[in-house]
């Protein structure tokens, strides 16, 4: 027997062996995805490291780029740092984009696959449905890095791996087909890039419940419009002109008046690139017709779209000449007559607004002709207005396509990355100011990610030193001092602003600011390289040089009155949605567009700020869009610019390796006897253990609450190299034990056979207790309105045991809570029953725990609600204000008057005013309530004394004010006449009156006047009217004029 077991446990231990040996078979199988982060690390000299965390020498540039250019000859496009994906452009197709590939990554811990887009994409989407939080994926990198496909892919991914309906894959499909549409109308063939983004792009993927995309909706950032009239060589216009030339039938290019050969149009010959070898215009053209119908683009929407983008070319080929008076005129009327048509506007009337300008002087409109180049700049001011404000009427368009409430959301930034030519403008000012930001964002939320974990984890945390630029985004930014405020100021302000201009200003303002100079401020060394127009910004990513020529013009990107005024006439409807009538009334001049940017970059980055990020890093390996070319230069050069080291040494401030203590514990318990073959204790205690017999210093690690803080990435190394020869160890010892593991094959098949069996009539016997419940329930149900009976009786005692149990579970906590579960048809008398035990026994405990003061206070409220609820407007006021006992202590109230009283106990006394019988003079008097009368003193005198015995009644209005009248006999000589009181406490005064007098049925109140007696017979009286603000005076007819504000509608 004792033979027997021993020979067990052998086999017992074999099986873990093979089971291990096999497991590590499958991690570095041939496809290469399953590859854990950590089984790479044996291979680390030939492909680098996964995790840019886990480099030795993690402050050398040389060191992260040699890394790089490791992963990259092996096709190892992605890698880590932390959390946060660098992906490098590989110019060519990889197959690692399959939905095989996507399954593989779907709902698999983070660092257990090798890095990937698609493990980016699955751990934000397992984050916002475990931890119920909106999340972002934020995508940077410069032109031709791969922005635009990265975000393409995780599109993809979640519409290969999200739950699906027949709703859901409509939207799905219009996602997805939103990319071709935005892509057409917004990016353009640059120098860097064949399919180069022109404009920023956030789009919101909005999930249900279930987790299926169920909408979506974009925001679009600073479209670079200058493109449409002007191209570098080289460059191109925007796709979309290109593919209605080479794709448009030819009864559509008929009918707009285009010709199939773009050298024709101004506006797509400056670039001298009117074909591109990578891109199929007609094919493109066929891709973006299909996805505007899957969008919800109507025929006449398409229409309508295509005669603006014709309307444009022509507009470009509008050609002036001078007078000889300097004045211009339009030499092409053919031109005209298509831009009327297809604008829908009177060509007449446009043709006078391309060759005069309206200026408005003392309320009176002058029209003053145009010179050539003002001509020509209203024609290009006019097509980039309307090409830049329908982009935005598309994206409104898909958006509404799109929309979706109430949802969770993923949020994708595809946005221009930090931006460095021989020749930088306003746009690359906005870019790179954009990159500023999402710079001190992402160092922010990566700083606060990681002490967020060492707090959780109860790690100390030690601060980390990094660059703030701060300061550079408040010198852009800062209200009256920053640059663009400055140059704000420049294109608003009277007189002749120039570019010159505001770089002086610039220069008088900020010029001695430590990251800006200009070529007149620079050392003799820096101004070889300035040119006497650039100022130079010192960056967080380095030193830009800015030409400010055309800097004031790009940013007024004014447009003439008269020009607006053609637009809004126009019968286009995509046109008179983009060019408000509004917009002509509105005196205000419009915001300039570095403002705009200014104002729509804060919002976004409060939208970033409310969401969990992740960041994909795009790199291009070189600028000829070669596939295995890997230029150092140009990638030191991103590098550098996306922050990449920066971002590696705040991350390795700490720890480089961190892992939960079960991961950590599973992949290296054979190194250690007490560990192997399992652990049964806590799984702190075994990491604990294994570390010391691996020998670990204090120094080198750290022990969270649930995982393992590794510092130094050569202690990681050294336990995966001892894996590594661990693991050729037991694979002998495998080979050994085979026989015996064949011998226990027979029997352990024996065994799963019997345990089958015995799990299959266990499933069997409760698959028949099941139906026969179901049976039971349905007869039940059947037979519910008979008497009880055998085939209704385990139904109606279902019925009853959940009533029961809801009743229990959502019982009233409160004697306010007047719900109470509906009861059926048979437990109703019983409900109701039920229901007045629970409410007398919670009132009864109720008045139990209420202590005298307070059960005084609630009866002195229960008076005012009888005597004020729903009649005096400032009673909805009171019922939150206590009552207090007296609003006069003992100091206040005059040691005469106390003794005057004598032995009468005073119950409450208050500050009122007083108005004389005649005149209505107000006089300062103190209200006091004993138990038998009430006394209106004046400092030391009892000026009145009424007894309660003979008060009358009281009169009040229903108005906010705080007059009352106590109304005393006539007959009574002691008493002048009733008395005419205001007290700012009217409810808290008249309840107290009520109860000491006893009089609450005696309160009238009032609507519209009080009549009182004066004394002598004679009669006055109150007159009561609503008004803004309270007013007591005697009014021209002698009456008492009241007028109280209405504080509440009854």
């Amino acid at each position: 027997m004792l033979a027997h077991n021993v020979d067990f446990n052998l086999t017992r231990v074999c099986l873990e062996c093979l089971f291990a040996s096999s497991i590590y078979r499958i991690a570095v199988g041939s496809d290469g995805v399953r590859i854990s982060m950590e089984s790479a690390l044996t291979a680390r000299d030939r492909v680098g490291v996964q995790d840019f965390v886990l480099l030795e020498n993690h402050t050398s540039e040389a060191a992260f780029i040699e890394n790089l250019r490791k992963r990259f000859k092996e096709n190892l496009i992605y890698t880590y740092i932390g959390s946060v994906l660098v992906s490098v452009n590989p110019y060519k197709d990889l197959e690692i984009y399959t939905k095989n590939h996507m399954e593989r990554y779907r709902g698999v811990n983070f660092y257990e696959v090798s890095p990937h887009v698609y493990a980016v994409s699955d751990n934000s989407y397992r984050s916002m449905r475990t931890e119920h939080k909106d999340q972002c994926i934020l995508i940077s990198g410069e032109s031709g890095a791969g922005k635009t496909e990265a975000s393409k892919k995780i599109l993809q991914y979640y519409a290969v791996t999200c739950p699906a309906s027949d709703q859901v894959e409509t939207v799905k499909d219009r996602l997805l087909q939103s990319n071709p549409v935005l892509e057409a109308f917004g990016n353009a063939k640059t120098l860097r890039n064949d399919n180069s983004s022109r404009f920023g792009k956030y789009m919101d993927i909005q999930f249900d419940f279930k987790g299926a995309p169920v909408g979506g909706h974009i925001l679009n950032y600073l479209l670079e419009k200058s493109r449409v009239v002007h191209q570098n060589h080289g460059e191109r216009n925007f796709h979309i002109f290109y593919q209605l030339i080479e794709g448009g039938e030819e009864d559509l290019l008929r009918r707009l008046g285009l010709e199939r050969n773009p050298q024709q149009y101004q506006y797509l010959v400056k670039g001298n690139c009117p074909k591109v070898s990578s891109i199929n215009d007609r094919s493109d053209w066929k891709v973006v017709r299909k996805a505007l119908s899957v969008i919800g683009f109507s025929e006449d929407e398409v229409e309508e779209l295509l005669n603006i983008i014709a309307s444009v070319l022509h507009l470009g080929n509008i050609q002036y000449g001078g007078e000889d008076s300097g004045n211009a005129y339009i030499t092409t009327d053919t031109q005209i007559k298509y831009l009327a048509r297809l604008l829908g506007v009177d060509g007449l009337v446009l043709k006078e607004a391309l060759t005069h300008k309206t200026i408005i002087a003392k309320g009176e409109e002058l029209k003053s002709p145009l010179n050539l180049e003002q001509a020509s700049s209203a024609r290009d001011a006019l097509s980039k207005a309307v090409y830049g404000r329908t982009f935005t009427w598309l994206v409104n368009k898909i958006n509404v396509s799109l929309t979706y409430k109430n949802a969770s959301v993923i949020g994708l930034l595809d946005i221009y990355g930090f931006e460095v030519f021989q020749h930088n403008s306003f746009e690359q000012f906005c870019i790179n100011y954009c990159n500023e930001k999402l710079q001190q964002l992402f160092i922010e939320l990566t700083l606060k990610s990681e002490q967020d974990e060492y707090e959780a984890e109860g790690i100390t945390w030690e601060p980390v030193q990094y660059f703030n630029n701060k300061i550079i985004c408040d010198l852009v930014e800062e209200k009256f001092k920053g640059i663009i405020s400055i140059l704000d100021e420049e294109c608003l302000r009277p007189g002749d602003a120039s570019d010159i201009t505001f770089l002086e200003k610039l220069e008088n303002t900020v010029g001695g600011h430590a990251h800006l100079t200009t070529h007149k401020l620079a050392d003799g060394k820096t101004r070889k390289v300035m040119g006497r127009e650039e100022f130079r910004l010192l960056h967080y990513a380095g030193e830009v040089n800015y030409n400010v020529n055309g800097f004031l013009d790009k940013n007024n990107d004014l447009l003439f009155r008269n020009l607006k005024e053609v637009m809004c006439m126009s019968d286009n409807k995509i046109l008179t949605q983009c060019f408000d009538r509004a917009e002509l009334k509105d005196s205000k001049r419009p915001e300039t567009a570095a403002t705009q940017f200014k104002t729509s970059l804060a919002k976004l980055m409060e939208i970033l700020m409310s969401k969990e990020p992740s960041y994909v890093r795009c790199i291009k390996p070189n600028d000829a869009k070669q596939a295995g070319r890997f230029d150092d230069v140009l990638i030191r050069h991103q590098v550098k610019y996306l922050g990449l080291m920066e971002n590696l040494r705040v991350r390795r401030a700490g720890f480089a390796y961190r892992r939960h203590y079960e991961t950590f514990l599973q992949r290296y318990k054979s190194l250690c006897p007490e560990t192997w073959p399992s652990w049964q204790g806590k799984l702190a205690d075994g990491v604990s253990t294994l570390v010391k017999h691996l020998g670990y210093k204090p120094e080198e690690y750290k022990l969270g609450r649930s995982k393992i803080f590794i510092r130094f990435p050569k202690t990681l190394f050294a336990t995966e190299d001892a894996l590594e020869t661990r693991k050729h160890s037991l694979g002998e010892r495998v080979t050994y034990h085979m026989v015996l593991v064949d011998g226990c094959h027979l029997l352990s098949l024996r065994t799963v056979a019997w345990w089958r069996g015995i799990l299959a009539c266990r499933r069997a016997q409760r698959k028949r207790q099941a139906a026969n419940t179901i049976r039971r329930f349905i007869k039940g149900f059947i037979y519910r309105h008979n008497e009880r009976c055998p085939e209704n009786e385990y139904f109606l005692d279902y019925v009853r045991y959940s009533f029961l149990m809801k009743l229990r579970r959502n019982l009233p906590k409160s004697v306010l809570d007047k719900s109470w579960p509906t009861a059926p048809t048979a437990l109703i008398e019983a409900s109701e029953q039920l229901r007045k035990l629970y409410m007398q026994n919670m009132v009864w405990g109720y008045c139990k725990r209420i202590n005298p003061e307070w059960k005084h206070q609630l009866e002195q409220k229960m008076v005012a609600s009888e005597i004020f609820k729903n009649k005096k407007d400032n009673y909805p006021q009171s019922v939150p204000k206590l009552f207090m006992g007296t609003r006069l202590n003992g100091e206040e109230i005059n040691p005469k008057v106390l003794q005057s009283l004598g032995s009468e106990k005073m119950k409450y006394a208050v500050p009122v005013t007083k108005y004389d019988r005649k005149g209505y003079k107000a006089r300062p008097r103190q209200l006091l309530l004993t138990s038998n009368c009430a006394v209106i003193v004046e400092e030391a005198k009892l000026k009145q004394r009424i007894d309660y015995a003979a008060l009358k009644g009281i009169s009040v209005s229903s108005l906010s004010d705080g007059v009352f009248v106590l109304h005393v006999p006539t007959e009574d000589k002691k008493q002048k006449g009733d008395v005419v009181l205001q007290s700012d406490h009217i409810i808290e005064t008249l309840t107290k009156v009520a109860i000491c007098a006893d009089k609450a049925n005696s309160i009238n109140i009032n609507q519209g006047s009080i009549t009182f007696t004066m004394g002598q017979g004679k009669e006055g009286i109150i007159d009561f009217t609503s008004g803004s603000e309270l007013l007591v005076a005697k009014a021209k007819n002698g009456h008492l004029s009241v007028t109280a504000p209405r504080l509440n509608s009854r």
